[in-house]
């Protein structure tokens, strides 16, 4: 039910007011001077520069100052106004590419407070790469100078669990899923050897989504199409897990930032 303070004149008042021709000043004076409770809001978002090139390091700050505004309540929609529609319909400055899962839950520029061309976002399942999908991580620093490349997995991923109950089951999932469970056997193996054999099916799920984290983020260490950006300090690579229930982005390994 909505509520009023206390401040706002009665009906006799506003009678009296209405008939001196002062609707607007009994209604909106004793609002302002009692000081009634005003919903806060979160500040103005500005588009950003289209133009605006980041180091690594402040790459990462904006994405992580983003990503508390998402965990807090209090998002500010950057970069979704018409005027940046037209701002990057010719040319876009990304600040990050975001490697991360195909999972409805986690899309990249709400979970990072952003807008229309601020992120390149590569999705594949478990964030799982091939040659495919290893040309379009590179596309944004080779092609773009985008600045970041961020791999993000998440709580209770759903291709995880599927790969760890098809590798303990001893069974493989229909269709082109298998290729998933194949890619992902590297870090289940690494998961299970540092859970044990006898870890709770659950727990196994989240030490094989770290480990994959850590695996896509070695791999891209060690792409020569990187390697010069990387040397040059104009690329840096962050490692992340993303929490489901709070919201909040914690890196697992930073490289360059």
């Amino acid at each position: 039910m909505m509520s009023f303070c206390r401040s706002v004149p009665s009906p006799d008042a506003l009678r009296r007011a209405l008939l001196r021709g002062g609707l607007a000043t009994a209604v909106t004076v004793p609002l302002a001077a009692a000081g009634c409770a005003r919903t806060t809001r979160p500040a103005a978002a500005v588009d950003r520069d289209p133009d605006e090139r980041l180091t690594p390091a402040q790459a990462w700050r904006r994405l992580a100052e983003g990503n508390r505004h998402w965990a807090e309540g209090r998002l500010r929609h950057p970069d979704q106004s018409d005027r940046r529609r037209r701002q990057v319909a010719a040319r876009q400055s990304p600040l990050a590419t975001v490697v991360t899962c195909i999972d409805s839950r986690v899309p990249p520029e709400t979970v990072f407070d952003q807008g229309v061309g601020d992120l390149f976002a590569v999705r594949t399942g478990a964030q799982t790469l091939d040659g495919l999908v290893t040309g379009s991580v590179e596309y944004g620093p080779l092609e773009n100078g985008t600045p970041l490349i961020v791999v993000l997995g998440h709580q209770r991923c759903g291709a995880v669990a599927a790969a760890v109950a098809a590798l303990t089951g001893g069974h493989r999932p229909r269709g082109g899923l298998g290729a998933i469970v194949t890619a992902l056997r590297p870090a289940f193996a690494d998961a299970r050897r540092q859970a044990g054999s006898g870890a709770d099916p659950a727990a196994l799920v989240e030490a094989t989504v770290r480990a994959q984290i850590l695996r896509t983020v070695r791999a891209l260490e060690a792409d020569p199409a990187l390697g010069e950006r990387r040397r040059s300090g104009t690329l840096g690579l962050v490692g992340a897990y993303y929490s489901l229930d709070t919201g909040l982005v914690s890196p697992l390994a930073t490289l360059g930032v």
